[in-house]
């Protein structure tokens, strides 16, 4: 008897040294009378946008770096304070850039000298966010007669886009539900289990021009620079895994 529970212990203690892994390795992955399918089903949903961006800027010049940053400084707080005035509220004006480049003359060069400092150039950019689409026009003009040199965009965008996925969800997985089925038949099982999901989503902004212009250009406008927004697209993507049960 003594025997025997000595040789059950050894027995214990070498199943007790195998690896983790190599026990892992040995688990089948799936019964025998089933298999695994992975695959990724997306679905867009498209709905007007309820939120714009522009990027506004200004580019100054001087004989110094200190004068173009000057006049670089005033012309920008004139542009932030016409932001503000048409409804931008300032946690939506974003500074994105700041510049400051020397300017040269490089006719020099025909003749064979180096070029000519001539002044120093400054610019200044920033990002406004507006909730109001349908003011929108009347916002970059506003910009534009505040001194705004450089104008970008608009971008659309949606704020919250989890709350136009609802539709997607129940879209997406009815597609997924009906891909594993053919799956499933077509593979010669009887059904197919859903055993794993991992949601994944992108925001997809349609192509936006890109509007540049000088004050000069627009002093004469008479009505706001027409705006069309359009739809942006939310694209939700889920990866999936189903069991295929005979």
């Amino acid at each position: 008897m003594r025997n025997l529970l000595i040789a059950g212990a050894a027995i214990t203690a070498a199943a007790a040294a195998i690896p983790a892994a190599a026990l892992a390795q040995a688990a089948p992955q799936a019964p025998g009378d089933s298999a695994l399918v992975s695959f990724s089903v997306s679905e867009e949903v498209r709905s007007a946008p309820d939120r714009a961006s522009i990027g506004a800027g200004v580019t100054t010049a001087g004989a110094t770096a200190v004068e173009a940053l000057r006049a670089n400084s005033a012309a920008m707080d004139r542009l932030i304070a016409a932001a503000k005035k048409a409804g931008i509220r300032p946690a939506d004006i974003q500074t994105t850039g700041i510049n400051i480049a020397p300017q040269y003359d490089y006719r020099p060069q025909e003749q064979g000298q180096p070029p000519k400092l001539i002044g120093y150039q400054a610019s200044n950019q920033v990002r406004v966010v507006t909730r109001d689409i349908g003011g929108l026009g009347a916002l970059i003009d506003a910009l534009i007669a505040a001194g705004g040199t450089n104008i970008d965009g608009p971008s659309f965008y949606v704020a919250d886009p989890d709350a136009v996925m609802d539709g997607a969800r129940k879209a997406v997985m009815a597609k997924a539900n009906a891909r594993a089925a053919d799956y499933a038949r077509l593979a010669g099982y009887r059904e197919a289990r859903l055993v794993a999901l991992t949601e994944g989503g992108a925001w997809m902004p349609p192509p936006q021009p890109v509007l540049q212009m000088a004050r000069a250009e627009m002093a004469d406008a008479k009505m706001a620079a027409p705006i069309q927004p359009g739809e942006v697209g939310n694209t939700l993507t889920v990866q999936v895994q189903y069991r295929l049960v005979r």
